[in-house]
């Protein structure tokens, strides 16, 4: 069983090489997808328990934002960076909610992504700041392999439904295809089957990424491959070990994203960021 704690935080408005700032109301995540790079958090946090099973609630957060964003320069805010603001905690809780109305009325811009269907709640607040964008993540339309990489997030349908009603309230929306698995959603099939579905969609952007072997991602793709698919730990190894065979990989993906993406008709929109 997960272990769950309410916490004070200190600041929670920080700098970001994704956006100007991050909003993370929430250490940990409990969505336990296995390729997660946030997991390296956990040295942090002085949790034992592996990630995936501890969650610590801020529950100060809107109260500190509130002060910050009076005190910080007026930027965008990307929710959230090393965790998904609208896990099941945040039923309960509803703190990246209060953060959100907290940044549209200081003036900040607002960039969300996340694997929950939960944030259609917030469409309320998005639709109506100045400056919001809804993104999803999604890495394959297969149910039952989705529910073995993100066992606890929304199923991707449901994420889909989301992005359709932001974009028919006028919220700007992208999608995230990424982290693409070599072997497992990186193939043609799994690519077409997605692109295929996206096309449909009234997204601005689509963008597209690699595996990123950052700690403890290996460790846990091992793991899950010597559950799931363990002819592929060869494959996994030798790209975390051989620099030049993980270039390789990467620059044969790009191809194909590039391909497929032109027989779909989503070229103007793919974005590949798997450099």
């Amino acid at each position: 069983m997960a272990v769950q704690r309410e916490i004070h935080a200190k600041s929670v408005l920080t700098k970001s090489g994704i956006s100007d700032y991050s909003v993370n109301c929430y250490s940990g995540c409990l969505h336990n997808c296995v390729y997660c790079y946030a997991r390296y958090m956990r040295k942090f946090t002085g949790h034992v328990e592996p990630w995936g099973q501890y969650l610590d609630v801020k529950i100060n957060a809107p109260e500190v934002l509130a002060r910050e964003v009076t005190r910080k320069p007026a930027g965008r805010i990307f929710f959230s960076s090393a965790c998904d603001g609208w896990q099941s905690a945040e039923r309960k809780y509803e703190l990246t909610r209060r953060c959100l109305k907290i940044a549209a009325d200081a003036g900040f811009g607002i960039s969300t992504l996340t694997k929950s269907a939960l944030i259609s709640r917030d469409l309320d607040i998005l639709s109506s700041a100045p400056d919001a964008s809804l993104g999803c993540t999604i890495t394959t339309l297969d149910e039952s392999l989705r529910r073995k990489i993100e066992p606890a997030a929304s199923s991707s349908t449901d994420r889909i439904r989301v992005l359709e009603r932001a974009s028919e309230m006028g919220v700007r929306t992208y999608i995230f295809c990424g982290p693409l698995l070599p072997g497992i959603t990186d193939t043609p099939g799994n690519i077409e089957a997605m692109f295929a579905r996206l096309s449909q969609l009234n997204v601005n952007s689509i963008l597209v990424d690699k595996l990123n072997f950052r700690s403890g991602v290996l460790e846990s793709m091992l793991e899950f491959l010597g559950r799931f698919q363990p002819r592929l730990i060869p494959v996994y190894r030798k790209l975390y070990l051989d620099p030049q065979e993980y270039e390789a990989y990467v620059d044969n993906l790009r191809v194909r994203v590039e391909q497929i993406s032109r027989s779909a008709g989503l070229e103007e929109r793919v974005e590949i960021i798997c450099r």
